[in-house]
């Protein structure tokens, strides 16, 4: 069985999805904690499938590193097998990366390598795309610049903004989310294979 910590910021949409697909006895990973660098509206899906929480305030520390080596403490009490950030919004430092590497996953609202970081959807509508997309990653110490595990194209429509196009993007995250944590339970995903260049 796979082990899974999840670290959220927000509302914890793909956390709650994963938390979901977890509860089916057939599915091969059980998520072990969920924790969140400020007080985070997902944390009442955790509570609602009795999941430990662990909270690492960013602004209780004066460096990303010292957070990052704070954020590891956490992780190592529950020594997950994989750790999938799910909305987290703050750029991991290398130390923790590199500890972990490459059982570190995210998600993220466009196809890859195209318009990373914390805009993704705001880019691609700026850009005048007729597609975007979603993709799951291995982090790495770059931005969105991991390899890539999985990813699918998501149309922009004439009359899309920001929210409509993010609300039809959220789910395509979801699904391939899921699917990306089963191959990596049943072995059919190797990340270590995938992290070698």
């Amino acid at each position: 069985m796979l082990t899974v910590a999840v670290l959220i910021s927000g509302a914890g949409s793909n956390l709650r999805a994963l938390l979901d697909a977890v509860a089916d006895p057939g599915f091969p990973a059980s998520v072990v904690a969920v924790g969140a660098d400020r007080e985070a509206d997902g944390f009442a899906h955790a509570e609602d499938f009795g999941i430990p929480t662990f909270l690492v305030p960013w602004e209780s520390y004066s460096s990303r590193e010292e957070w990052g080596a704070a954020l590891g403490e956490q992780l190592d009490v529950w020594k997950p097998d994989l750790v999938v950030l799910s909305g987290l919004m703050r750029l991991l430092p290398a130390s923790l990366v590199e500890a972990w590497a490459p059982r570190i996953i995210n998600t993220h609202p466009a196809y890859l390598p195209e318009f990373p970081g914390a805009h993704g959807v705001r880019d691609a509508l700026a850009a005048g795309v007729t597609q975007t997309g979603a993709s799951v990653i291995v982090v790495d110490t770059g931005v969105d610049t991991g390899p890539i595990l999985a990813q699918e194209r998501v149309p922009v429509l004439p009359d899309d903004d920001e929210h409509s196009l993010h609300d039809r993007i959220k789910p395509v995250e979801r699904r391939l989310l899921i699917d990306v944590v089963h191959r990596i339970a049943t072995g059919d995903l190797d990340l270590a294979a995938e992290s070698t260049p």
